[in-house]
C-alpha cells in the first residue's frame, strides 16, 4: 500500500480502530514522518500521529515513544519554515502575488505547527498522572524553542517584511495568538510538576534547571510586544523558581544550579524598561490633550504600567529574600538599579519634569519598593561592599542617588545589631577582606558632588515633630539631621571612624563638605560628655597652631574651634587658657581664630587684656628690630589677634586698650607705602588687617590718621589691589559714616571720599560690587557729611545699582531650567577640580607647604639693599661715561661685570 493510500485510510479511523493497529502501523507513520522531505507531508503525518494515536499512548511512554520521536523534527521544520520567511520576505510587494502566496502558505504551515503543539499540550493537560519534567522533556524543548522563535519573529516583523507588512499581517497576527495559547497552555502544565518524590533524579533536577533557562530567554523578546503576556511570563518564572511542590531535598540542589545573576539582571532590566516608559507616558500626560479622550488614555496606560513596574519591583524583592545567599555577583546590578531609578524621580536634578498628578504616583510607589529591596540587602556583606568600595566612578547623575542611599541605610542601622553596624561602619579591617570604606567616608565623598543640588538647594522631606505638618527641608539640612539622628545610636566602638571622618571632611577643600563636618561634630559636642568636648577642642587647637600659612585646613579648622569653644564647660575653659596661655607669643596664632565671647564673663577680661599686650608686644618688637620683612608674618598674626579681640569687644574695650592698639596703628601704618603693599603679598596682609583695626576703632582713631589713610586708598585702590585689600577698604569707608571728621582734615578726607566709594561701585566683581553697596549704604544711613553721598553717585550707571540694592531689586532673573543647566555645568567643573586636589594631596602631601616661601622672606631685605646699591653704582657710571672718553681699563672691568650678570640670571 502506497503512503498516500496509507494515510488517507488511517484518516478515515476511528478511535477502536487506531487503538487496535497502533502496534503496526504507528512505527510506519513515524519513519515516514521522519524520512519525508516535504514539509507539507510532515505536517499531514505529525496531525494524525497527534490526533489518531498520541490518546492511545500510556503516559509512561509518551515521552520516549512520542515525544521524542516526533517533536525533534518538530523544531527543525519550524526552523527551516522561519529560514525560508527570512530569506524571501524581502521581495514581498503586491505584484508579486506568487511570492505573496508562497510566503503566506509558509506562514501558514507555521501556524499550523503551533496548532500541533498546542492540542498536544491540551492533551497532556487532561491527564490526571503527576507529571514530571523528564516525562515531558521534549515537549518542553519543541515549545520554548518555537515560542522564542515565534515571538522573535513578530517582533521583527515590521523590519523584515519592510512596508509590506499588510500583506501577511492576518496570518502574522494568527500566528502570535497560536503562540500566545501555546505559552499559556504550556505554563500551565508545567505548573502541575512535581519534584517532592525520592526518585526524583538528577535528570529532573537539570529539566527543571533548563526550563527555567528556556522561560528566561523568551521575557526580553516579549518585553516591548504584551505587557499582560510578559508580566505573566515573569511571574511564571519566579513562581517556578518558589515552587512549593519542589521539595526540600531537592529545592537546595535547584537553587546552587538556577541562573540567579541572570534572573536578577533580566528583572533589573525590565524593571528600568517598564520605570522608563512610565516616565515617558507620565510626560505625555502633562502635554495639553489636543483630544478629548487623549490624556484620558494616556493616565490609564501610565496607571497600568505603573502597576507593572511596582509587581516587577516587588518580584526582585521577594526574589532577593528568597536566594540572597547566591547574588553576591548581582549586587553590583541591584545597586545600579537603585541609583538608577532614584536619578529619575524627584527631585533629583536629572527627573523629568511631571505634573503633580503622576509625580506623587511614582514617588508613592519607587521609593516604598527601593526601600524594601535595601532591607533585605542590609546584611548582605557582599551588597555592603559594593555600596562602600573605594573609588567609585559614578557620574555626577548618580551622586546624589548614592547619597539618598546611605541616608536611608542610617535610618536603618539604628534597629540593627552591633555587627550589621560595625559591617557598614567600620570599614574593611583586615587585608584579605574586600576593601571597603566606612559609610561615613561614602557619604561625605559624594555629598561634596551634590553641588548642584546643594546650590539650588533641592528640597526632600523633613521630620514631623510636636505635632507640626511636615515640610521639606534642603537637602544640606536633610543629611545633616539624619547624620546627627544616627550618632546618637552609634555604639562607642564605632567612634573612632566617625572622628577620624570628622577631622578628614573638615579638612576638604569643600567647603560645605567641611561646614556640614563642622555643624555635626558641635552636635557631637553637645550630645557627648563636657570631657570629650574638651579633649576634641584641644587637639583641634593644637591642629590650628600647626597650620603654616594661610590656607583652607586652616579656615575650616578655626570655624570648628571658633563654635566649639561656646559649648566647652567653664572648668575645662580655665584649663584650655591656661594650656594655651594669650600671654605666649606662639598661641596669638590660636586666639586670633576664636571668639573671646565664647569665655565665662570671668574670663573674658584677663584673657581681653593678655591677648593686646601680647600683640602690641610682638608689633613694638618688630618695629624695634628696623621693620624686617622676613618677621611681618608674626606681625600679621598680632594684628589679626586684635581684630578678634575689637570684633569681639568693640567699643566696650577698655580705652586704654582701645588707645594702645590705635599709637601701634599709627607707627605701624607709618612704614608702609603703595608700592610695597602692591609687590608683597605679607604686606598686602597687613594693610587688610590694619585697615580693619581702624574700621572697628573709628570713634577713637584721631583725625591724622584717618586722613593718612584716606591718601593712602586714594593712591592704591586705581592700581587695583588684591580683593582682600579692598575690601578691608570698604569696612574703613563705611565705618566713616559713623563719625564726624574733624575740620582740620575735612578739605582732605571729603573731596576723595566719593572717588573711592565710585571706583568700588563700578567694581566688575559681583563680591566687591555687593560688599560696596552695603558699605556705602551703612556709610549714607550714619553720616552727616550728606554731601559726599549725591558726588558719589554722579554716574547714572552706578545711581541705577545702588538704587536697585535699596529697593531690593534682582536686575537679573534665571529661569529654573538654564539655572539647573548652569549649575550642572559648574558641577562638572568643580568635580574635576577637586578630583586634581585629591590627586596632589595623594602625590605630593606636603604641596601646600609654605616654608620655603618663609625662607625667601626672611633674605628679601638683603637682596634689596645690594640691589639698590649696584643700581645707584651703574646709575654713577653711565653718568661718568656720558662726560667724556672712557679708559680701556673700564670697558674691560664693564665686560667682566657683564659676565657676572650672566651668571647670576642663570642661577651660577
Amino acid at each position: 500500500m502506497s503512503q498516500n493510500c496509507l494515510l488517507e485510510e488511517v484518516c478515515q479511523w476511528n478511535e477502536e480502530m487506531c487503538k487496535r493497529k497502533m502496534g503496526h502501523v504507528f512505527p510506519e507513520l513515524i519513519c515516514i514522518y521522519q524520512c519525508s522531505e516535504r514539509s507539507s507531508e510532515q505536517l499531514r503525518v505529525l496531525k494524525i500521529l497527534t490526533d489518531k494515536f498520541l490518546p492511545h499512548i500510556s503516559f509512561a511512554e509518551k515521552e520516549q515513544t512520542f515525544f521524542s520521536q516526533t517533536l525533534p523534527r518538530v523544531i527543525t521544520l519550524f526552523d527551516e519554515l522561519a529560514d525560508k520567511l527570512s530569506q524571501q520576505a524581502g521581495g514581498l510587494s503586491s505584484q508579486n502575488t506568487e511570492l505573496q502566496a508562497a510566503l503566506r502558505n509558509t506562514i501558514q504551515s507555521q501556524v499550523q505547527l503551533l496548532e500541533v503543539l498546542v492540542n498536544i499540550v491540551h492533551h497532556v493537560c487532561t491527564l490526571e498522572e503527576t507529571l514530571t519534567l523528564a516525562s515531558i522533556h521534549s515537549l518542553s524543548l519543541a515549545a520554548f524553542h518555537v515560542l522564542k522563535n515565534t515571538f522573535s519573529h513578530c517582533k521583527d516583523s515590521e523590519t523584515l517584511y519592510s512596508g509590506h507588512l499588510h500583506l501577511v499581517a492576518d496570518l502574522l497576527q494568527s500566528l502570535f495568538k497560536e503562540a500566545y495559547s501555546l505559552q499559556k497552555s504550556f505554563m500551565e502544565l508545567l505548573d502541575r510538576i512535581v519534584l517532592e518524590s525520592a526518585n526524583a533524579t538528577g535528570d529532573d533536577i537539570a529539566c527543571m534547571v533548563i526550563v527555567v533557562h528556556n522561560v528566561l530567554k523568551i521575557c526580553p523578546v516579549i518585553s516591548k510586544m504584551d505587557h499582560a503576556l510578559h508580566a505573566n511570563t515573569w511571574k511564571f518564572l519566579i513562581n517556578l523558581t518558589f515552587c512549593s511542590r519542589i521539595s526540600v531535598k531537592h529545592r537546595k540542589l535547584i537553587e546552587t544550579k538556577l541562573p540567579h545573576n541572570e534572573l536578577v539582571a533580566g528583572l533589573c532590566e525590565v524593571i528600568l524598561y517598564s520605570f522608563n516608559s512610565c516616565l515617558q507616558l507620565a510626560e505625555q500626560v502633562n502635554q495639553p490633550a489636543g483630544m478629548g479622550n487623549a490624556n484620558t488614555t494616556d493616565c490609564k496606560l501610565f496607571q497600568k504600567t505603573m502597576k507593572l513596574c511596582r509587581f516587577f519591583v516587588n518580584t526582585l524583592v521577594h526574589y532577593v529574600k528568597e536566594f540572597i545567599d547566591f547574588l553576591s555577583k548581582s549586587c553590583h546590578i541591584l545597586h545600579h538599579l537603585y541609583l538608577q531609578m532614584y536619578s529619575k524621580i524627584a527631585p533629583s536634578l536629572y527627573a523629568p519634569i511631571l505634573s503633580d498628578g503622576p509625580c506623587d504616583q511614582i514617588a508613592s510607589v519607587v521609593p516604598v519598593a527601593l526601600d524594601a529591596l535595601v532591607s533585605q540587602l542590609l546584611f548582605f556583606r557582599p551588597f555592603v561592599e559594593m555600596v562602600l568600595q573605594d573609588n567609585q566612578d559614578f557620574s555626577l547623575e548618580l551622586t546624589f542617588p548614592q547619597c539618598l542611599l546611605l541616608m536611608n541605610v542610617m535610618g536603618k542601622l539604628p534597629s540593627q545589631s552591633w555587627e550589621v553596624q560595625s559591617l557598614w561602619c567600620s570599614g574593611s579591617q583586615f587585608s584579605e577582606e574586600r576593601p571597603r570604606l566606612p559609610l561615613f567616608n561614602v557619604l561625605f565623598h559624594n555629598f561634596q558632588r551634590c553641588y548642584a543640588e546643594l546650590s539650588l538647594p533641592v528640597q526632600l522631606p523633613g521630620v514631623m515633630s510636636k505635632g507640626q505638618a511636615q515640610q521639606n527641608i534642603s537637602f544640606y539640612e536633610y543629611v545633616c539631621t539624619q547624620l546627627c539622628s544616627f550618632i546618637t545610636s552609634l555604639p562607642a566602638s564605632l567612634f573612632p571612624a566617625l572622628e577620624f571622618t570628622l577631622l578628614d571632611a573638615v579638612l576638604s577643600p569643600h567647603m560645605l563638605t567641611a561646614l556640614l563636618a563642622t555643624d555635626t561634630w558641635c552636635f557631637l559636642a553637645r550630645y557627648g560628655s563636657a570631657e570629650l568636648c574638651a579633649h576634641h577642642i584641644s587637639l583641634i587647637a593644637q591642629l590650628v597652631k600647626s597650620c603654616c600659612g594661610e590656607c583652607y585646613q586652616l579656615s575650616h579648622l578655626s570655624l570648628l574651634l571658633r563654635r566649639m569653644l561656646f559649648l566647652m564647660s567653664a572648668d575645662h575653659q580655665v584649663v584650655f587658657v591656661e594650656k594655651f596661655s594669650p600671654k605666649e607669643i606662639s598661641n596669638l596664632l590660636l586666639w586670633r581664630q576664636v571668639s573671646v565671647k565664647a569665655l565665662t564673663p570671668e574670663l573674658q577680661k584677663p584673657v581681653t587684656s593678655d591677648i593686646t599686650r601680647t600683640a602690641i608686644d610682638q608689633c613694638l618688637k618688630w618695629q624695634s628690630s628696623k621693620c624686617a620683612l622676613g618677621e611681618l608674618e608674626q606681625v600679621n598674626v598680632a594684628l589679626a589677634a586684635l581684630v578678634a579681640v575689637c570684633h569681639a569687644h568693640g567699643e566696650a574695650l577698655n580705652l586704654d586698650l582701645q588707645l594702645s592698639i590705635t599709637e601701634t596703628l599709627c607707627q605701624i601704618w607709618t612704614a608702609l607705602t603703595v608700592e610695597q603693599v602692591l609687590s608683597q603679598h605679607c604686606l598686602q596682609q597687613t594693610a587688610a588687617l590694619l585697615l580693619s583695626l581702624v574700621a572697628l576703632l573709628i570713634r577713637v582713631v584721631g583725625p591724622t590718621l584717618i586722613a593718612q589713610v584716606v591718601l593712602f586708598l586714594s593712591s592704591l585702590l586705581p592700581l587695583n589691589p588684591p580683593d582682600h585689600v579692598r575690601l578691608a577698604a570698604l569696612d574703613f569707608l563705611g565705618s566713616l559714616g559713623k563719625i564726624v571728621i574733624p575740620p582740620d582734615v575735612q578739605g582732605t578726607v571729603l573731596p576723595k571720599l566719593p572717588c573711592l566709594f565710585a571706583s568700588l561701585l563700578a567694581d566688575k566683581s559681583w563680591l566687591i560690587l555687593q560688599h560696596a553697596l552695603q558699605g556705602f549704604t551703612l556709610f549714607a544711613e550714619e553720616t552727616c557729611h550728606e554731601a559726599v553721598v549725591p558726588h558719589s553717585l554722579e554716574s547714572g550707571g552706578i545711581k541705577n545699582k545702588v538704587v536697585s540694592f535699596l529697593n531690593k531689586v534682582i536686575t537679573t532673573v534665571e529661569c529654573k531650567e538654564l539655572q539647573v543647566e548652569r549649575l550642572k555645568q559648574e558641577n562638572n567643573i568643580l568635580d574635576a577640580h577637586f578630583t586634581s586636589l585629591n590627586i596632589c594631596a595623594v602625590n605630593d602631601p606636603v604641596v601646600m607647604e609654605p616654608s620655603a616661601k618663609r625662607a625667601r622672606l626672611e633674605h628679601c631685605e638683603e637682596y634689596e639693599s645690594a640691589l639698590q646699591t649696584a643700581e645707584n653704582a651703574f646709575k654713577t657710571l653711565q653718568t661718568l661715561i656720558q662726560q667724556g672718553p672712557v679708559p680701556e681699563r673700564v670697558m674691560v672691568r664693564l665686560q667682566a661685570l657683564q659676565t657676572i650678570i650672566i651668571a647670576l640670571n642663570n642661577g651660577r
